[in-house]
């Protein structure tokens, strides 16, 4: 029972240092000051700077437009991966399939930054919009993967094989029988491709070029010249976002959950 105790609080210390930081960032959202020194007096002028700010709501639209191509390009690509890598027989080829995959996953962010922009630079690629959809698209795929595979590992083969007895062809079983199996998992490789993408730095920085910025990048460039409230509010609204996200992929989830629940049943009965 003791350790129990332990653990919970433990667990409460771990939340505690995780989520501190952000509410006490969001506490002084809504203060009248000029930094976060001392709270003054309660106020929306913050978020109302925020909205009038035209640079800052384009950066956030651009990171927008780029999380979202680049998690939809990353989770097209990142399923067929993982449906090829799950088809291939021998376990040597599959294991070295993904060892080359989880590469991006290990590799620091300097370093795979630093190879995206010498690789552009090399073949004479401008740097901006295009590059920086490039390497996220990139850097996402091996996340989709590693999401859709556990999916594909824990589908019967029987399943295929009745799909193939009773006639259906390659397309049927993909789109009748294997994608509707793994729709949670690609449900789960495409948000975290897209959070991963809403969130780099280390990455974009390098292969960022002049007239386009993300989110994280404006940030840290504004931070340089000083902390400003104004970015307090931009980081409530990205965190309220964030809890959106997650809850909308918690409620996607259950709803998967019970529907293969009720298969079963109807299955069984």
């Amino acid at each position: 029972m003791k350790k129990m105790k332990w653990q919970n609080v433990w667990l409460v210390l771990v939340f505690v240092l995780l989520y501190a930081p952000i509410l006490y960032l969001i506490f002084y959202s809504f203060s009248s000051g000029d930094n976060m020194n001392g709270f003054k007096a309660f106020t929306w002028a913050n978020y109302q700077a925020l909205f009038e700010d035209t640079r800052m709501i384009e950066i956030v639209l651009q990171t927008l437009l780029i999380a979202i191509l680049s998690s939809l390009c990353a989770t097209i690509v990142g399923t067929f991966g993982a449906l090829g890598i799950y088809s291939t027989k021998q376990r040597r080829v599959r294991n070295m399939i993904l060892s080359l995959n989880n590469i991006l996953m290990v590799s620091p962010d300097v370093i795979i930054g630093a190879s995206f922009l010498i690789f552009f630079m090399f073949l004479g690629f401008g740097l901006g919009f295009g590059s920086v959809l490039l390497s996220h698209i990139a850097f996402s795929i091996p996340i989709v993967v590693l999401m859709v595979l556990p999916k594909l590992n824990e589908m019967r083969p029987a399943l295929v094989d009745a799909a193939r007895d009773l006639g259906a062809t390659d397309w049927q079983v993909l789109s009748k029988v294997i994608l509707p199996y793994i729709s949670s998992g690609i449900f789960a490789g495409f948000f975290m491709a897209f959070t991963y993408s809403l969130d780099d730095f280390a990455v974009t920085f390098f292969v960022t070029g002049n007239g386009f910025e993300t989110l994280s990048v404006e940030i840290y460039s504004r931070a340089r010249q000083g902390i400003s409230l104004e970015i307090n509010a931009l980081s409530a609204l990205m965190f309220v976002f964030s809890l959106i996200l997650v809850a909308g992929y918690y409620l996607l989830n259950q709803r998967s959950q019970a529907q293969k629940v009720r298969r079963k049943r109807k299955a069984g009965a």
